[in-house]
């Protein structure tokens, strides 16, 4: 594994590196996990710490990060629940961001991608599948503590609310991070990307102070990045909240 001379961890999160590669920037997470690559990705040492590339090809997460996302990210020692994680390409990633002491619930409902997923997180200790379904929170409730952030990747109509929904139940309360990787194709065609995404804005910021969306193409085609810090109002309807 040839490593990169130069890198800088994120100031927001540090196991996230960034390696200048003459006018661009390539991204690479610090593993947690084991060998062998999980899609293909390269792996390198930096500075005695193991990595592997963070592709924005591969991973919406990357492809907004590439494309200047200024908002909350997964820190060392956090707690996030990740809805749609598929067979686990970007969720390993978060997981890396994570390190040894986060932990990274993995919601997935399809029993093909969740089988790859589970032999995963046996390379990936600190990722912890979930086989249920985004739509139905309270059915895994007691499977997921409060969390520090909430990543979403799912390609339903319904997006903005299964991800609402979520939050509300389990992210730990005022400053906890949103995060959305907006499929405008799968939010039917009345209406263009570019209204989706101010429809999401708008739905979203009700409750959560919003970083500025981007844009994810070219690496995904009328995809965006959306999301910020929760506010209080977003859990008003939990038992117990204090009336306003």
């Amino acid at each position: 594994m040839r490593a990169p001379r130069r890198f800088r961890a994120d100031r927001a999160s540090p196991r996230l590196l960034r390696v200048p590669v003459g006018e661009r920037t390539e991204l690479w997470t610090e593993t947690v996990g084991a060998l062998p690559p999980v899609y293909g990705e390269r792996w390198s040492e930096l500075a005695g710490r193991l990595c592997r590339a963070f592709d924005p090809i591969r991973a919406k997460l990357a492809a907004g990060i590439v494309r200047g996302w200024e908002g909350p990210l997964p820190s060392p020692g956090q707690r996030w629940l990740y809805l749609g994680a598929a067979t686990g390409t970007t969720a390993s990633h978060l997981a890396d961001l994570l390190g040894p002491s986060g932990r990274l619930y993995a919601v997935e409902r399809s029993v093909r991608p969740f089988a790859r997923l589970t032999e995963l997180s046996e390379r990936w200790p600190n990722l912890l599948p979930i086989l249920a379904d985004a739509r139905e929170p309270r059915r895994y409730s007691h499977l997921v503590p409060p969390v520090d952030g909430v990543y979403a990747d799912i390609a339903q109509p319904d997006q903005v609310e299964i991800v609402r929904a979520n939050a509300a139940l389990f992210l730990g309360g005022s400053g906890a991070a949103v995060l959305l990787a907006l499929k405008t194709a799968s939010m039917g065609r009345a209406i263009g990307p570019a209204g989706h995404l101010a429809r999401a804005e708008d739905e979203l910021g009700r409750t959560v102070d919003l970083a500025a969306s981007v844009k994810l193409d070219p690496f995904h085609r009328a995809h965006y990045l959306v999301g910020g810090s929760a506010r209080a109002e977003l859990f008003e309807d939990r038992p117990g909240a204090r009336p306003r």
